[in-house]
């Protein structure tokens, strides 16, 4: 698949995976377990995020740094409580829901600074980011490039993959964050 159809598929499945969720959880208030369908949605928002991240590693053959590898954990746990609030009882869904925004609003952070890392505004919080190459002694099994160093996903659109990650994060917890304002717990 040459760059541009792949970069363009990109486009549609993540543009998908904002509105998509975010209409589902605007339309289903006549249902009584829609904390259930949520949950499934933060689960796959989360995973589709993910899989973004390992299409670009993998397909793409874009090397992460370790801080792109953190900003990875915020996204399995909101994954994690997206499943656990799609089989739980309303209360406790709603719970992990707010634990799932919570895990976004981390991600955010994380993001931040790796943009912060990647504007020059501060060093690198993690020694690995910059510590340099090894001069002699075993090479490491996946090598690194610089936390300082962008990563463009997208050719000609000058927003890092930190960035994307960062407003993605941020839109996130927003959607689940309204969810949960728009749908206060009622007694079931």
């Amino acid at each position: 698949m040459p760059r541009e159809e792949t970069v363009s598929a990109i486009e549609d499945v993540s543009l998908a995976l904002i509105i998509a969720p975010a209409f589902a959880l605007r339309h289903s208030g006549g249902m009584t377990q829609h904390h259930r369908i949520a949950g499934l949605l933060v689960a796959m928002a989360a995973l589709a995020a993910l899989g973004v991240a390992y299409f670009a590693e993998y397909h793409l053959r874009m090397v992460p740094c370790p801080l792109c590898l953190i900003e990875r954990w915020p996204y399995r746990i909101a994954t994690a409580f997206g499943l656990l609030a799609a089989i739980s009882p309303r209360r406790t869904g709603r719970s992990m829901l707010g634990l799932a925004a919570l895990a976004m609003l981390a991600d955010a952070v994380i993001a931040f600074v790796h943009v912060g890392v990647e504007q020059g505004w501060w060093p690198s919080p993690l020694p690995e980011c910059n510590a340099p190459p090894p001069s002699f002694g075993a090479l490491p099994l996946r090598p690194s490039v610089s936390c300082s160093r962008p990563a463009f996903l997208i050719p000609g659109l000058p927003v890092s993959m930190a960035l994307m990650d960062m407003i993605y994060a941020l839109v996130f917890a927003a959607f689940i964050i309204t969810y949960l304002k728009r749908t206060r717990w009622r007694p079931s």
